[in-house]
């Protein structure tokens, strides 16, 4: 762990799963508007390599702490984000890691062990991180919280036909639990923004090399909405007045 030291004039995002692909080209996209930022992720030394990248990208401008936690250990993952929320309350809060299942994982062939380590790291974490940082963000009533979520775990829509069960149910839990926490803190009127994101297939561990988005790609909507302009009050602009949903590409899509 690398503890902060941020000027206070400065605002900041904290980003799990940052060191790597999504995560990472969130940080890259929020360091190059100036926000510093402090990093969660499983691998210290993937930590270190992408703390020393975006140093070499943008020097001095931006300060960058790492927290290595694995987020499958939910005792461990409370540790650290206690740790952050006394350290700092960000700006904005973004949670872009998780893991896919095993392929052959329908609902009646995956195992208890599979099941459990998908849930606890694509949902259990994701409450817990929440639930210990972003109350003083709440409690500031200015933030941004935005998840990653997947077009798997729609209850609508394309890609409903099964398989990979505990990758698509955790990401319907997400959905879930991202709809819930933006109703409990007003849609916005209350200074809190809180949404998740289909990044679609992107080249990143989990995408493989083949697919169709770099990961700079798949995190730009996540940008966005982390610096996006908000207006609770203007209802004739949903990507300006809209909180508590789903985006894909800048644009609304169903649960």
């Amino acid at each position: 762990m690398s503890t902060p030291d941020f000027a206070a004039s400065k605002k900041v995002a904290v980003i799990s799963g940052g060191s790597r692909g999504l995560g990472f080209e969130v940080a890259r996209g929020l360091a190059s508007q100036g926000f510093n930022l402090v990093l969660i992720a499983k691998n210290p030394e993937h930590l270190m390599a992408a703390k020393s990248k975006l140093n070499g990208e943008f020097g001095t401008d931006i300060d960058v702490s790492t927290h290595s936690v694995d987020l499958e250990d939910q005792s461990a993952t409370r540790k650290v984000a206690t740790q952050i929320a006394e350290l700092v309350t960000p700006d904005i809060f973004v949670l872009a890691h998780g893991v896919m299942s095993e392929k052959m994982s329908k609902t009646l062939k995956t195992t208890d062990q599979e099941w459990n380590r998908v849930m606890s790291i694509n949902l259990d974490s994701v409450f817990t991180l929440i639930n210990t940082i972003a109350p003083n963000m709440v409690e500031k009533r200015d933030g941004r919280i935005i998840v990653f979520s997947a077009c798997l775990g729609r209850m609508s829509g394309p890609g409903n036909a099964g398989g990979l069960a505990p990758y698509r149910i955790s990401k319907s839990g997400v959905n879930a639990l991202v709809r819930n926490l933006a109703h409990e803190t007003g849609l916005g009127a209350r200074g809190i923004l809180v949404d998740a994101i289909c990044p679609n297939h992107s080249r990143t561990d989990m995408g493989g090399p083949d697919a169709p988005r770099s990961a700079e790609e798949g995190a730009e909507t996540a940008v966005w909405l982390a610096t996006r302009k908000f207006d609770f009050n203007n209802k004739s602009n949903e990507s300006e007045s809209v909180t508590g949903v789903l985006w894909e590409d800048h644009q609304i899509v169903p649960w």
